[in-house]
């Protein structure tokens, strides 16, 4: 029984380290990540500002405001 707990545990250990090496990302991906999200920021942005959609949203709120209870 001993035995088998060992090995067990060496082998937790033994995947506990290989997922530690390659856990990060590197600058360049970092990089990227950041580039990556402000594009989407950026078209999210352009999207929610616009006429219609501004005033969709401005009439969910409205009328969200407006209602009775």
């Amino acid at each position: 029984m001993n035995k088998v707990v060992r090995a067990r545990l060496c082998a937790l250990v033994s995947r506990a380290r290989s997922a530690r090496r390659d856990a990060g990302m590197v600058t360049s991906e970092y990089a990227m990540g950041i580039v990556a999200a402000v594009a989407f920021a950026v078209v999210l942005y352009k999207v929610v500002t616009s006429g219609q959609v501004s005033a969709e949203l401005q009439g969910i709120v409205k009328q969200a405001l407006d209602a009775k209870v």
